[in-house]
């Protein structure tokens, strides 16, 4: 009965807000975008009921900062060759799915996030 209850207030979060993962946070590595745009990127992500870690500028071991999220998201108009290249490396080798923008907006954040929820639940 515990779980019934539980399973039903997961999916009313879900649909609460807008969530597809049932309530549970997804994480998100956005790599690219403008630096004045981080704070914007953050919000929207949270509006989503997502946490993102945001690197627009390369890091030192940035292999091992990108961690073990659900999803990629690669803004390629405004990221280096070689960030990509770390990226996808890290995310083919961990089975992370990876969503490609040119644009690096924040409509196209919001597309990216909800491509990606809807990839993970299948």
């Amino acid at each position: 009965m515990a779980k019934a209850a539980a399973a039903g207030i997961a999916a009313r979060a879900a649909i609460a807000t807008g969530n597809p993962r049932g309530g549970l946070e997804m994480s998100i590595v956005l790599v690219g975008g403008h630096d004045r745009m981080h704070a914007e990127y953050k919000e929207i992500a949270d509006k989503h009921g997502c946490r993102v870690k945001v690197y627009t500028q390369r890091t030192a071991r940035f292999d091992k900062a990108i961690g073990n999220p659900d999803g990629i998201v690669l803004f390629t108009s405004t990221v280096s060759h070689q960030m990509i290249h770390t990226a996808v490396k890290e995310a083919k080798r961990k089975q992370i799915p990876v969503m490609r923008c040119h644009s690096s907006s924040g409509a196209s954040l919001e597309v990216a996030i909800k491509q990606l929820g809807i990839s993970l639940q299948k």
